[in-house]
C-alpha cells in the first residue's frame, strides 16, 4: 500500500491539473479549478476536450497536450473515464492523483495501489484539503 501524505498533494510548488473542469459555475469541476486558481500553485490547468478555453485560460483536451507535466491530476469525470485517466498518469509518470466523490472506482483505487500511484478518494480537494490547510 502506498502512503499517503496530503501535505505533498497541496505543496504549493505542484502543478496540478483539473481534469473535468467545466464552464457550467455550478458544477464541480468549475468550483474546484476556480478554487485553485487564486491560490498561488505553480500552474493551474484545465483539462476537457469539449472546451477551448475556461475563461480567458486555455483549456487542454488531455494530460499529454499540458506544457508541463503536473505533479497531482484531479478527477472530476464519471468512474470510466478515471479509470482511463489513472492509466494515462502512469505512461505520463505522474504518482499523485485525487479523485473528486464520485469520480472514483474501486478499478481506478486498485490500479494507483498497483502501480504505485499515491490517491485520494472519497475527499474532496476543496472542503478536506483545501480548507483543511489553508483556513487554519
Amino acid at each position: 500500500m502506498v502512503k499517503i501524505n496530503l501535505d505533498e498533494f497541496l505543496e504549493k510548488k505542484n502543478i496540478i491539473a483539473v481534469v473535468g473542469v467545466s464552464i457550467d459555475k455550478k458544477k464541480w469541476g468549475s468550483q474546484v479549478y476556480r478554487a485553485l486558481k487564486p491560490l498561488n500553485f505553480t500552474a493551474v490547468y484545465p483539462v476537457n476536450p469539449k472546451y477551448k478555453k475556461i475563461d480567458a485560460d486555455i483549456c487542454y483536451s488531455t494530460l499529454s497536450a499540458l506544457p508541463k507535466k503536473p505533479d497531482v491530476v484531479i478527477t472530476i469525470v464519471q468512474p470510466k473515464i478515471t479509470e482511463q485517466i489513472v492509466k494515462k498518469c502512469k505512461k505520463l509518470g505522474i504518482n499523485k492523483v485525487w479523485m473528486q466523490p464520485g469520480s472514483e472506482s474501486k478499478k481506478a483505487i486498485n490500479f494507483c495501489e498497483d502501480n504505485k500511484i499515491q490517491t485520494i478518494h472519497d475527499l474532496c480537494f476543496v472542503i478536506n484539503g483545501l480548507k483543511e490547510k489553508f483556513d487554519k
